[in-house]
């Protein structure tokens, strides 16, 4: 959906701004032209997320392996971009609410806090908002979606408004996260796994060359921690099954 873009005042007495939050609850605002990655080092999220009964959005904590922490979402929604955002190879850093824009638009201040803020591996970063489709038919958040990429543009970084992906894809994400974090599946199974499988290999038979007369059950978690980790892939866009080929990275 392209949406229409209200461009940000340049060249005011005010230029504009982000506030960054730190650990020791300090707040520190940064001309938006002075803005670095190593401006967040050390930085929180600059809003609290609480969960309480009855509420719509579902907030919490997702324990990243791109991070080794804890990132947090407000919505199911987040939490599926934090998904495909923890298994991009290219995401090197994942940071949540990362500061508070602050800029001159259509003649009056506007504030905004982006949702995420992604570190990319060729040294780039990306700040992505996001909101279902449906919202986005509505002009006033549109627009406050709009200005906030007119800055980041400008800026040289990357902006993205996510409303979804394809759910096939999605399920397959959430099912190999399982398998996300180290530690989870020992580091000598995932060793042999890769020695043992082929290129080309249907699921189902890397399987049982590696497990050698054992249950498959026992090795399919070495397998699908290689799948999460981009050593190994298969086809995403059908549900992953017995019949899913496995490719080998190069």
């Amino acid at each position: 959906m392209v949406t229409k873009r209200t461009s940000v005042r340049a060249g005011s007495q005010e230029s504009a701004t982000a506030s960054i939050r730190y650990e020791d609850d300090s707040v520190r605002s940064v001309e938006f032209e002075q803005l670095r990655r190593g401006s967040f080092d050390g930085s929180v999220p600059w809003r609290q997320v609480r969960s309480a009964k009855g509420h719509k959005h579902h907030p919490g904590e997702y324990a990243s392996a791109t991070t080794r922490g804890l990132v947090v979402y407000e919505s199911r929604l987040e939490l599926a971009r934090l998904l495909l955002a923890d298994f991009d190879p290219q995401v090197v850093g994942i940071l949540a609410q990362p500061c508070r824009l602050r800029a001159r638009v259509g003649g009056r201040w506007r504030l905004h806090v982006p949702d995420f803020l992604l570190v990319l591996g060729d040294g780039n970063v990306r700040v992505v908002n996001v909101k279902p489709a449906d919202r986005l038919l509505d002009p006033e958040i549109a627009e406050a979606l709009a200005w906030p990429g007119d800055l980041v543009e400008g800026h040289g970084w990357q902006y993205e408004i996510w409303s979804g992906a394809d759910p096939v894809l999605l399920a397959n994400v959430r099912f190999l996260a399982a398998y996300r974090r180290a530690g989870v599946v020992p580091d000598e199974d995932i060793a042999q796994a890769w020695e043992v499988v082929q290129d080309g290999d249907p699921l189902t038979v890397a399987e049982r060359r590696l497990a050698a007369g054992r249950p498959v059950e026992d090795v399919r978690p070495a397998v699908l921690a290689l799948v999460w980790s981009g050593r190994l892939s298969v086809d995403l866009s059908r549900p992953i099954d017995g019949d899913s080929v496995l490719r080998r990275a190069a």
